[in-house]
């Protein structure tokens, strides 16, 4: 039992309730050690206000706040972290966390003023005296992360076993591996201000963490209808500025999206995502084009109770989807599970349907409540130069296309491809594969104004292409074809020296000293495509705003001047699925607005 002193002597202290405090204004203090945590500092250059910080923070003492001076931009949510050092208990896990390694914190532990507003300061925007001391709190090396800074490899074939074959290259993820790329997200949402179709992508890489796929898909289908097809062929910008992929690689968005899909079957689509009792709301919209900006534009209009129909010109739907890209890329199995979810709403499809012969946009305008294009760029354009008018010589699109609807192309022994896109990648490594088939050996060539680090084909395909025996040569303006005895013998290019002058306008130069001849029996052509729009008569144009270079002009919700015409996808924007996706439900919500405005 203790003495009486010790249950007295706490209450002795109230003999001080009546002094009056005494604040030390100058206190004398000890210089900290050089890895004390004081208080913080920013780089806002390289802090791109992903707000990791923020969510980490247990006693909420981080809020991102506007900062005058930095502006909103892909990869950069304009914010900065705030600190408010009345809750900061000095953790430093938001130096931890930090992706940019922007965040660090000085030594410095005194900071003196009667204002408790102070104590709630944004590091960086006010420079503080600390900000140039090189002691402190910093994350402590490159191998001290709190996620994984490497990506899950993905599986693939490998080139002598894909090179002659159409086979599917990526391979996909195993639960484990999605799993654990799913655990290197922080949750940021840089990702989903970059999506065109802003899908909800921390929430879905939330649910493959939590082993939770049906909640996954529904997450898609918010604001993604072709999850399969984005999961293998979408151009993947939020990738380029995933804050992880500061201090290591990327997540593997586009793939962690295709997990979800392949790992739901189709036949359970319509359990999974519940889409209920749709009501009709009697009104017919017409829809040109079954690519991905039409199917989407179905998609949402069916689900408000809309009767979609849509007219396609070619055999099959896909667009471009189907007839542009090889099934390497993206199979037909996977292109059709997509599409025939859409269809099994009700939506219809006229195949072989060509809208301005087989039905006019006129009689669309009278059978239906609005129209809905998006007819893509199925247009090959030329070179011009001296030699493309030989019989010989071949547009991309239309060799793609023709391969996607079974038809034998032609395939000579010595072929170049002029272009450096996506598209000219996609028909190089077709014609190597027919090539490998046919000859047994690969000699086509790729040349493109562009040196290789311009190139706009995506890395990926660059590297592929190579790989199948493919040869790359960037940085080559083509002369002209060299035709003798009125055989093609080859393509005559000079050294390309810049593609744009200093306003980035496209103005190549070239040293004409500098040449060669790429060897070639066939060239081929895919420096970019063009829209036929050739079904909207002359009387419908003249009421039709465009701009100079020959585009319809629309609003935010992709209406034209013609009010009950709307215009999406490639045409509009792109060439780009997912923003043809994202497109087409604008469009939809616009439709619905416009119907419903003159019921």
């Amino acid at each position: 039992m203790g003495k009486i002193n010790d249950i007295l002597s706490p209450f002795t202290a109230w003999k001080h309730v009546v002094n009056k405090p005494v604040t030390i204004k100058d206190p004398v203090s000890r210089i900290a050690a050089d890895r004390y945590r004081g208080f913080h500092k920013n780089n806002l250059e390289k802090c791109i206000g992903c707000g990791t910080c923020e969510s980490i923070c247990q006693n909420a003492a981080i809020d991102m706040v506007p900062v005058e001076g930095i502006e909103t931009k892909h990869g950069d949510s304009g914010l900065r972290p705030r600190i408010d050092y009345g809750r900061c208990c000095w953790c430093a896990l938001c130096v931890d966390i930090c992706t940019t390694n922007s965040l660090s914190m000085s030594n410095e532990y005194i900071w003196i003023d009667e204002d408790p507003e102070v104590f709630r300061f944004v590091p960086g925007a006010e420079k503080k005296s600390w900000d140039t001391r090189q002691a402190g709190w910093q994350k402590p090396s490159d191998n001290y992360e709190l996620y994984d800074p490497q990506r899950v490899k993905m599986g693939e074939l490998s080139p002598e076993i894909r090179h002659d074959s159409f086979v599917e290259i990526v391979q996909g993820f195993s639960k484990e591996q999605a799993i654990a790329e799913a655990d290197r997200c922080v949750e940021c949402g840089i990702c989903t201000a970059t999506c065109p179709a802003h899908m909800g992508i921390p929430e879905y890489i939330k649910a493959i963490r939590n082993d939770n796929l049906d909640q996954g898909l529904k997450i898609l289908y918010e604001t993604n209808p072709l999850p399969e097809i984005c999961g293998r062929i979408c151009t993947h910008k939020c990738e380029t500025v995933c804050s992880v992929g500061h201090h290591g690689e990327p997540l593997s968005i586009r793939w962690l999206k295709r997990y979800i899909a392949d790992q739901n079957p189709a036949d359970k689509y319509k359990e999974i995502l519940n889409q209920g009792n749709i009501d009709d709301k009697g009104k017919k919209i017409a829809i040109i084009g079954a690519g991905p900006s039409g199917l989407s534009a179905a998609y949402y209009l069916s689900l408000m109770g809309y009767s979609c129909t849509i007219f396609e010109k070619l055999p099959q739907a896909g667009g471009m989807m189907r007839y542009g890209i090889p099934e390497y890329r993206l199979p037909y199995d996977q292109l059709d599970k997509d599409i025939n979810y859409i269809l099994s709403l009700g939506v219809d499809i006229k195949y072989n349907a060509t809208v301005g012969k087989d039905i006019t946009l006129e009689q669309l305008h009278n059978d239906y409540d609005a129209v809905y294009t998006g007819t893509g760029l199925h247009s090959g354009r030329s070179t011009r130069i001296h030699g493309t008018e030989h019989k010989n010589v071949y547009q991309a699109v239309d060799l793609l296309r023709d391969v996607s609807l079974g038809k034998e192309i032609p395939v000579a022994e010595k072929i170049v491809v002029i272009g450096g896109g996506n598209v000219a990648m996609d028909i190089t490594r077709t014609i190597a594969r027919l090539q490998k088939q046919k000859y047994g050996k690969v000699q086509v060539i790729a040349t493109s104004l562009e040196s290789e680090e311009e190139m706009p084909a995506d890395r990926e395909e660059i590297v592929e292409a190579r790989e199948e025996m493919a040869i790359i040569e960037p940085g080559w303006g083509p002369v002209e074809i060299i035709i003798e005895n009125d055989k093609i013998t080859g393509l005559k290019v000079n050294k390309c020296l810049s593609v744009f002058d200093e306003e980035r306008r496209f103005n190549p130069k070239f040293d004409k000293e500098n040449q060669k001849i790429f060897p070639a029996d066939m060239v081929i052509e895919s420096i970019g495509q063009g829209a036929d729009l050739s079904y909207i008569t002359e009387s419908f144009k003249e009421n039709l705003e465009m701009d100079q270079r020959g585009r319809i002009i629309v609003d935010k919700h992709f209406q034209t001047s013609l009010k009950w015409f709307f215009a999406g996808g490639d045409i509009i924007q792109g060439p780009d699925v997912i923003t043809s996706i994202a497109n087409g439900h604008k469009a939809a919500i616009g439709i619905d607005k416009f119907i419903n405005r003159n019921s």
